[in-house]
């Protein structure tokens, strides 16, 4: 069966922020099936957005098999990350956006987000991947750059400037 590198960023900010990186791989684990092909360390950084405590961040490696489209599997995928936040007491039915359409950033027990899905380029209404704001934000860069395999610094270098 074929198989696709998903890599995920999390990040905790509220409670006892390395459990909750440790809670959400675990769950992670148990909604794939298996472990992640890799781990990066753990970089602590202040909240980016917003002010807020500092944020503990890392990335995982999982690698999925694919079950249909490439679209169709990260929108299964981010249906996934979504409930385990919400199992991790994430509120998720906090305003994303601003009356100017700008992001709301706010304090969050777990937040995991999609970096990258292979080699895959995917833009909807719900998700963009590779994540746009990678190049901006250290706090995923560094870790995916720890983890990354070349089809990912081949695929987007510009992630990685």
């Amino acid at each position: 069966m074929k198989r696709v590198n998903a890599y995920l960023g999390l990040g905790s900010n509220v409670g006892e922020r390395e459990i909750n990186l440790i809670r959400a791989v675990n769950l992670l684990d148990q909604a794939f099936g298996t472990h992640p092909e890799r781990i990066s360390g753990i970089v602590e950084t202040p909240a980016w957005g917003f002010e807020g405590g500092n944020f503990l961040n890392m990335c995982v490696l999982y690698s999925l098999p694919c079950k249909g489209t490439a679209e169709e599997d990260a929108m299964e995928l981010l249906r996934q990350v979504k409930d385990i936040e919400k199992t991790l007491g994430r509120d998720l039915s906090e305003p994303l956006f601003d009356a100017e359409g700008n992001r709301i950033y706010r304090d969050r027990i777990i937040d995991i987000d999609i970096l990258c899905f292979g080699a895959n380029v995917i833009k909807n209404e719900v998700l963009t991947i590779p994540h746009p704001l990678i190049s901006e934000r250290d706090f995923a860069k560094i870790p995916l750059l720890e983890i990354s395999k070349p089809e990912i610094r081949n695929a987007f270098p510009e992630i990685f400037l």
